[in-house]
């Protein structure tokens, strides 16, 4: 595919923002192993920073401001991937500035993966559609279309079917300790629970009005009910597997706040409805306050 405008050379401080999951439900298994999820995924203000330059010769590198992540990562995947889709010519150094912490849970990877996927969409002046790229990030990861998908959003299936919803601003805390826990290990646990009551979406919409914002149709949700009503199936399993999990929780209860694990990783958060005291946590634990953002800082890279 010949690129439909002249390309940029650079793009530099480009975001990948995290998310959290307001809960998680596990409701099923497709016959190919595939787990069915019900989630809320929220975007929040921490994010991974990447430069990107156009190489000529097609050759796609990369280097990191942090040691330890394999040569063969989510950006390099989507960069090959987006080649592979349109028969660019070009290449292109990635430079990623890791802040997300990794098996926190929070989507990091996936995340920059579709950054990946909107700066290459531009440097190269490839011109895709956001649904376009949608779909070539879909064969990355189940995460990665939320992040192409500009907005919060209510997510089934086994991640790709999205529902845009409108979450009022709040706080938060997120706490990621030192250890990790495997993915794998968890969902293939013969304690998960598998067979959480399917919701429906309309049961935490303020108002069953959607809101049309940029042509997309969005639902008014109450933040609080989502959090009184939902869980995180995989919690009880990871916090088995790694014990850091529950000295997290209990450090949250301690200060009066109702803490909840996010996605499969070992971070957890909680909402602030007040100024709390945060001062106190273990030195080797990553504690930050962030707030949830309305839309993708990407939202206007492409149209959808």
């Amino acid at each position: 595919m010949t690129p439909t405008t002249e390309p940029l050379q650079r793009l530099e401080g480009v975001p990948a923002p995290a998310k959290l999951n307001l809960f998680l439900h596990v409701t099923g298994r497709r016959a190919d192993g595939y787990h069915l999820l019900q989630s809320v995924f929220m975007l929040i203000d921490w994010t991974d920073l990447l430069d990107f330059e156009r190489r000529p010769d097609g050759v796609i590198s990369r280097e990191d401001t942090l040691p330890g992540l394999p040569p063969e990562d989510l950006c390099v995947r989507a960069a090959r991937a987006l080649q592979e889709a349109t028969g660019c010519t070009l290449g292109v150094h990635i430079r990623l500035d890791k802040r997300i912490p990794a098996e926190a849970g929070m989507g990091g990877g996936s995340s920059d993966a579709a950054t990946c996927l909107l700066a290459l969409n531009r440097l190269w002046g490839l011109g895709l559609s956001r649904s376009k790229l949608s779909a070539i990030g879909l064969k990355l990861g189940a995460d990665v279309p939320f992040f192409l998908g500009s907005y919060n959003a209510w997510v089934e299936g086994v991640g790709e079917q999205l529902t845009p919803v409108s979450l009022p601003s709040a706080r938060f805390v997120v706490i990621k300790p030192p250890t990790g826990a495997s993915t794998p290990a968890i969902f293939s646990s013969p304690e998960l629970q598998r067979d959480t009551k399917t919701a429906i979406l309309q049961g935490f919409a303020a108002n069953t009005n959607a809101e049309q914002l940029n042509g997309n149709a969005r639902v008014a949700c109450d933040l609080q009910k989502i959090l009184d009503f939902g869980h995180n199936d995989l919690q009880p399993v990871a916090q088995t597997l790694c014990p850091d999990v529950v000295r997290c929780l209990e450090w949250l209860s301690a200060r009066g706040l109702h803490g909840r694990m996010t996605g499969s990783g070992t971070a957890v958060f909680a909402q602030l409805p007040q100024a709390t005291d945060l001062s106190g946590a273990p030195a080797d634990w990553v504690v930050r306050e962030c707030s949830n953002m309305d839309a993708h800082p990407l939202l206007d890279w492409c149209p959808g």
